[in-house]
């Protein structure tokens, strides 16, 4: 049997691709069902986060694992296996191992060196124990990749290397503030309270916003985490709410934080833009009246265009913001022209200009463009220029760490409103600069893949050098019989002496070879010792096979008790 894991990320997939993919705890239990019912899998479970998705199995066969696991996984995803084949990656036996110990470091997770992933490794195995899905190797390989994970915080300095989802997203939301500075005082909503939710309230409690607010499905989880958020001496007010209450709260905060399990939009593009017209005013300078504007010389409507409409836009221009209309927001700035690549002429200098003798559909067309550059802007946060949103006002701020995610993506459309998301912190995390600790964790990681590959190796002849032992027993024994019946006048000190004798004839025998061949079984390659051994020896194979049954329940044990 050997190690698979077959799985798609944020390094393979688009998030939207992600997104679609996502499990709920009810298809991973289904999906681990139906991995061990698959003939090529004898033991499994599944690590499923907001920007991953894998499934580990201990197969028999490598092609019809992967072929078997990968059907698994777009059936119980929902994404077409076709569609999803393009983003799946594979690694077997030794490189598995290697890739679940550096996700366990955190060198694969959006934000580098990130502790969060080990509480979702421990959830994995939790359960494929609690399904009796994971055998003798899923237990030692993700109780060792644990081991492996704490080692790397602990000896090196990967803490430096990065941090939390939740720290970088609110650092991206801060933009070029300290989030200390930026979030003192704030009123701050978390819906949910699942683990990175409860993450993302005492992060915010410690940065030193005045109030967290928590919403969740279950409000006895909510009530708890807001007990726990007073209780921890950070000095911030917190309160739970029913989740009916969350459009009413989102009038009151200043920021917003959702991961929920939900699998439709938790906040839509309506809520959040109603929330900002009735939030708390003097936060968002409001437009220009448009009647309070110098009229245009010659006023001229395009036709097709509401003469409103025209005035706000022309508003809008002049004051240097953006303008939502109808759901659809735009970014009219004075000054740009076909020069910066629209394909509408706009004349530099007065921005009403930029409007006059527009018609319908190139004004739409000027949109489209203006979307497109911002989105450009956005994708490259680093790189550009700053972007109209780094610069103006922020009346909301939406952090979304929800796969599929909580909030629709067009609230950043919203003047006033900034959002950041899985999608946008893997594009600023590309950026991010890496710590030289990651070196040693990278070397960490490979000396305890060869330690774990060596003890797996000579714990795979285990069985087999224990069922040779039970075999030379029984030789011992029925011998010490046999001589019973010729030598009946022995006294029991004598037949005590002889029996004793004969054990250590045959274990003296059998001491080196078996030493030996755990050595030479734990090196690459050594499996066929296991397999000699048994051949040259005539075991019965049921021995064998028993002996192992009875060590991995063994082990399960011990692995339930211990977590």
């Amino acid at each position: 049997m050997s190690l698979l894991v077959v799985g798609l990320s944020h390094r393979s997939a688009p998030v939207s691709v992600l997104e679609r993919a996502s499990l709920s705890a009810d298809a991973k239990i289904k999906l681990l069902h139906d991995t061990l019912a698959a003939e090529p899998a004898a033991e499994a479970t599944v690590l499923a986060t907001c920007n991953r998705i894998e499934l580990y199995a201990d197969v028999d066969k490598f092609h019809a694992g992967v072929a078997e696991l990968s059907t698994l996984l777009a059936q119980h995803s929902g994404v077409a296996l076709e569609e999803l084949t393009p983003y799946l990656y594979v690694h077997y036996e030794d490189r598995a191992v290697h890739h679940l110990f550096s996700v366990a470091c955190g060198l694969d997770s959006m934000v580098v060196g990130e502790g969060q992933i080990l509480g979702q490794i421990k959830d994995a195995l939790a359960l494929g124990q609690e399904l009796h899905t994971a055998g003798r190797l899923i237990n030692d390989l993700f109780q060792q990749a644990l081991r492996v994970g704490k080692r790397a915080h602990s000896e090196t300095g990967i803490d430096r290397a990065g941090q939390s989802l939740v720290t970088f997203g609110l650092e991206q939301l801060a933009v070029h503030l300290p989030v200390d500075a930026w979030a003192k005082g704030k009123r701050a909503l978390v819906i949910g309270a699942g683990s990175m939710s409860s993450l993302a309230a005492a992060t915010l409690a410690r940065v030193g916003v005045a109030e967290v607010v928590v919403a969740n499905r279950t409000a006895e989880r909510a009530e708890r985490l807001a007990e726990i958020l007073v209780a921890s001496g950070t000095g911030v007010r917190a309160r739970s709410v029913a989740m009916s209450a969350v459009t009413d709260e989102l009038t009151r905060v200043d920021v917003v934080v959702s991961c929920t399990g939900a699998t439709g939009l938790v906040l839509t593009g309506d809520d959040v833009a109603a929330a900002v017209v009735e939030g708390p005013a003097g936060l968002l300078p409001s437009l220009p009246d448009p009647r309070d504007c110098a009229p245009d010389p010659a006023p001229h409507t395009p036709a097709g265009l509401d003469s409103d409409v025209v005035a706000r836009l022309r508003a809008a221009s002049e004051a240097g913001v953006r303008l939502a209309d109808g759901g659809v927001a735009r970014t009219i700035a004075p000054g740009a022209g076909a020069a910066d690549g629209c394909p509408v002429e706009v004349l530099a200098g007065d921005g009403r200009a930029a409007l006059t003798g527009v018609d319908a559909n190139s004004l739409e067309l000027h949109g489209t463009w203006a979307d497109q550059g911002e989105a450009a802007a956005q994708r490259q946060p680093r790189k550009g220029a700053r972007s109209q949103v780094d610069v103006a006002p922020v009346r909301l701020a939406l952090l979304d760490l929800a796969m599929p995610r909580d909030i629709d993506a067009a609230v950043h459309r919203i003047p006033g409103v900034r959002l950041v998301d899985i999608e946008s912190l893997a594009e600023a995390s590309a950026d991010a600069p890496m710590a030289a600790d990651v070196d040693a964790v990278r070397g960490i990681v490979a000396e305890e893949v060869a330690a774990f590959g060596a003890a797996q190796r000579a714990a795979h002849i285990t069985p087999t050098v224990v069922a040779l032992r039970a075999m030379a027993a029984e030789v011992v024994a029925m011998e010490v019989a046999r001589l019973d019946g010729r030598l009946p006048d022995l006294d029991e000190r004598q037949r005590a002496e002889v029996t004793q004798t004969v054990r250590r004839v045959v274990d003296k025998l059998l001491h080196a070879p078996t030493v030996r061949v755990k050595q030479l079984a734990s090196e690459p390659g050594g499996a066929g010792y296991a397999e000699a051994l048994r051949e040259l020896f005539d075991l019965d194979p049921q021995t064998v096979a028993s002996v192992s049954r009875a060590d991995a329940a063994d082990k399960n044990d011990d692995s339930g008790r211990a977590s």
